[in-house]
């Protein structure tokens, strides 16, 4: 497929198709957020398993956690009081859009107005507004390559915020394990259920 004959819609379905038969992912990510008088950046490990589990594994702030199940999002940051859990179908924070990267879905379904702009040789940006986030987020752009690999995400919310997710060192179908999706806070440190983390 060439450049010029390349669509907003094909691009679509090559990265659908790239994540809908991969199994487990992991990649080095930096987080940043830009907004209301902030520039913050996080850092970290992504880990990620179908069917909807995930692992921020941070390393700036170290050792922070946030950790899905499938079933509950926990998150946990070293010195809290507690850490918080949040069933999974409430999940509406900015980690929520990574369920691309998981599989099982249909970006042209899920981005309204979805545009294609070429940023170098081999290298795209897919964006639209998230049908399930309209009320929160304005546009998701996801940078991926001809073969669909996404390697950044960016969000920008209704207040005008945005937040950044680079990823490299991308590893596909690593092999996984219960332990890696499960969060054990320190003795004495209890889990609470709360209300979404940003």
């Amino acid at each position: 497929m060439t450049a010029s004959s390349l669509t907003a819609e094909k691009l679509a379905k090559t990265v659908d198709a790239h994540y809908n038969h991969l199994h487990s992912l992991q990649a080095h990510y930096t987080e940043r957020y830009q907004g209301l008088g902030l520039d913050r950046s996080e850092t970290g490990t992504l880990t990620l398993q179908k069917p909807g589990r995930m692992r921020w594994a941070y390393d700036s702030p170290a050792g922070k956690l946030f950790v899905l199940d499938g079933k509950s999002a926990i998150t946990y940051t070293p010195g809290d009081a507690q850490a918080t859990r949040i069933p999974a179908k409430q999940l509406d924070d900015l980690h929520s859009p990574l369920r691309f990267l998981l599989g099982h879905t249909e970006l042209a379904k899920e981005l309204d107005h979805l545009t294609l702009t070429l940023v170098a040789p081999g290298s795209y940006t897919l964006s639209g507004t998230p049908k399930a986030m309209q009320d929160r987020l304005k546009s998701l752009a996801l940078t991926v390559d001809a073969t669909g690999q996404i390697h950044a995400m960016r969000l920008e919310e209704t207040d005008g915020s945005t937040t950044t997710f680079t990823f490299t060192d991308l590893r596909e179908d690593i092999p996984t394990k219960p332990a890696d999706f499960t969060l054990t806070p320190p003795d004495g440190v209890p889990i609470v259920d709360g209300t979404a983390p940003i």
